[in-house]
């Protein structure tokens, strides 16, 4: 994936070819694949401001920030549009948003990362990305993993798997999605601005990731009216309203079956707070038994965190997402003689709509939307280990 190649301008660059990240379950903008520890994504100032001002007693909870990068979109001699990152020089101009967090605002500036090249137009888009944000599987890639995705319709119903895929079907439509807006907006060589964040599932052999959104309240303060109006409404008709918590997505290795069994957020929409409890327990079962196991070392974490959120004045983490991850594969008992821990990890994401510290207008106390959600997602959690 990282390709070393001679700058003709006299400098030596790294150039890395992004792919979508294999295993992104929710959201709306594409998470690319950088190395095996990192992502990055689409530039949101905002967000970049969160991250570099991040309370200490946070960072436990939050990828880890690890700069800026120069995204460029090729085109092959096939028409075939691909991204391309280059790592942005210290001397280079400051950092501006992808045409994601605006309509235009670029940098200007051409770096000696990318070769010449005309701007690319929308019409191969299709070769190997997905068509149908509800199709079950579509694309290959590098990173491939030795399960296969499979979609769960809000009826319940398993969609037919007609290939192997090696991605989250959501993944691909992400992606899909911002090649369009990249390629559509792209000219004269001009770069993008990403984020690179810590690969939080980097360290899991099969990924069982739950995206929950968190709060009572999704709309940021730079919301139109237009917008405002669409997210209250979507909240009052979902479960965020009720328990400050809506499905974002799913993904949760089948034992029985060997795939990934995966939910979007179209689905998560439709859930009522009974059917998000439904799909919380099947987040937590294998297709073969509940992994109770997993519920304690959740709880730890998730209390952890209410403590660290009620201790943030002024924070209020609109349109974020809460992660919830665990190991999907089962390790032999000759590999680990003793009972070994589960592993499993919770992580705040998505900043873009935050309002921290400094920002107007400022908030007093914590964000008691998420607090609350928090508080929902514990007690149904314990509900589950407490049951039968």
């Amino acid at each position: 994936m990282v390709l070393l190649e001679g700058a003709e301008l006299g400098e030596t660059r790294t150039r890395v070819r992004l792919e979508p990240f294999a295993h992104q379950v929710g959201g709306h903008t594409s998470m690319l694949h950088y190395d095996e520890t990192t992502l990055c994504k689409p530039l949101f100032s905002q967000e970049q401001v969160f991250y570099e001002s991040l309370p200490a007693d946070m960072k436990p909870f939050t990828p880890q920030y690890r700069g800026l990068i120069s995204v460029y979109v090729e085109k092959d001699s096939s028409g075939h549009i691909s991204l391309v990152a280059c790592p942005q020089n210290d001397n280079e101009s400051p950092a501006q948003e992808s045409p994601m967090a605006t309509k235009r605002t670029q940098q200007r500036a051409k770096t000696p990362c990318a070769a010449e090249h005309k701007p690319a137009r929308e019409g191969p888009l299709l070769d190997r990305t997905c068509n149908d944000s509800r199709s079950s599987v579509c694309g290959t890639g590098k990173g491939k993993r030795d399960a296969s995705f499979h979609m769960k319709d809000p009826n319940g119903n398993e969609s037919a798997t007609p290939e192997r895929s090696s991605h989250n079907p959501w993944g691909l439509h992400c992606h899909r999605a911002q090649l369009m807006r990249m390629s559509s907006d792209s000219k004269d060589n001009e770069p993008y601005r990403f984020l690179l964040l810590e690969n939080v599932a980097s360290t899991f052999q099969l990924p069982c990731i739950l995206d929950l959104k968190m709060g009572t309240r999704q709309h940021g303060e730079d919301a139109s009216e237009e917008k405002k109006r669409r997210h209250m409404k979507k909240c009052e008709q979902s479960t965020s309203s009720s328990l400050g918590l809506r499905l974002g997505g799913m993904q949760v290795y089948q034992a029985t079956t060997g795939h990934f069994l995966c939910r979007n957020k179209y689905d998560g929409r439709t859930l009522t707070a009974e059917g998000f409890r439904q799909a919380l327990y099947q987040y937590l079962h294998d297709g073969h038994q509940l992994k109770r196991e997993l519920l304690q070392p959740v709880l730890q974490r998730l209390s952890a965190l209410r403590a660290v959120i009620e201790r943030q004045g002024s924070y209020r983490f609109y349109s974020s997402s809460l992660l919830l991850i665990y190991e999907g594969k089962k390790h032999s008992p000759g590999r680990h003689p003793f009972s070994a821990p589960p592993r499993v990890d919770v992580r705040m994401i998505d900043f873009a709509h935050t309002s921290y510290r400094g920002a107007t207008p400022a908030y007093e106390g914590p964000d008691r939307g998420y607090i609350f959600g928090v508080e929902n997602l514990i007690n149904m959690l314990q509900e589950i280990k407490d049951g039968d």
